[in-house]
């Protein structure tokens, strides 16, 4: 516990350093919410999201974009970096285990994420009357499977990818793809049901669709949550097989 301790107070404080990756994780996302928000259009009800306004659906979209740049873009090419320098290689000869030191980088890029998803919902609240999460448990479910599934979704590009350069390279290539999934370019909420459908199938749409459905005041679907959880085991099995120490 005292070497688990020591590993996750010497990441938190080499993350606090990271001013990008602070930035891309816990400002970007809410403030590209107060960008949308800016829109007359996105501020005003529309029948075809059953008098729902487009910012109210953004909230959901930006909390997902802020798990997607700390999972995909953020923890992978800290984690590859290591391993290219050799350090969980002379990690792995000591008594303080290398999994400690990837369970401290989930432990910090899930905790930003955290800290970013109640930044935005704050902010859609007080700046643009978007009501809070009426199915409050149904919500804090939704986040924590899909943060877990995004970060999983991180592992496996670092296990995959054997350089920075190639992580930086994969993670990119997942990274749009996950954008589009999450509702960044249209919600899901918007988009056509057969598309809705297809979607669905993601991880990150799996859990837009549940957080929009918490958001909302009823409790997220169990296919979504089913889906996303699924996508969550079947990614960390597979980062767990494919990780290598060195």
């Amino acid at each position: 516990m005292s070497s688990s301790a020591a590993v996750l107070k010497t990441e938190a404080r080499l993350f606090s350093r990271e001013p990008a990756a602070l930035f891309w994780i816990l400002a970007f996302p809410t403030l590209l919410l107060v960008i949308l928000g800016l829109i007359p259009s996105f501020r005003e009800p529309s029948d075809d999201l059953g008098g729902r306004r487009v910012i109210d659906l953004y909230v959901p979209v930006v909390v997902l974009l802020s798990m997607i740049t700390a999972g995909v873009q953020s923890m992978p090419p800290v984690l590859t970096g290591y391993r290219e320098r050799g350090i969980l290689r002379r990690m792995s000869t000591t008594p303080m285990k290398p999994g400690s030191l990837i369970g401290a980088q989930i432990a910090l890029h899930g905790a930003a994420v955290v800290v970013s998803a109640l930044v935005a919902v704050a902010v859609g609240w007080i700046v643009f009357d978007v009501a809070l999460p009426r199915q409050f448990a149904g919500y804090v479910v939704a986040l924590l499977l899909a943060t877990l599934s995004a970060l999983a979704l991180g592992a496996v590009v670092s296990a995959i990818s054997r350089t920075t350069k190639i992580t930086q390279a994969v993670g990119s290539a997942v990274f749009f793809p996950a954008m589009f999934t999450s509702g960044v370019w249209l919600p899901v909420a918007a988009m056509p049901d057969t598309l809705q459908s297809i979607v669905g199938l993601t991880p990150l749409g799996a859990a837009a669709q549940a957080l929009d459905q918490a958001a909302a005041g009823g409790w997220p679907g169990w296919s979504h949550l089913a889906v996303t959880a699924a996508w969550a085991a079947l990614l960390i099995a597979a980062a767990g097989r494919w990780f290598k120490w060195q």
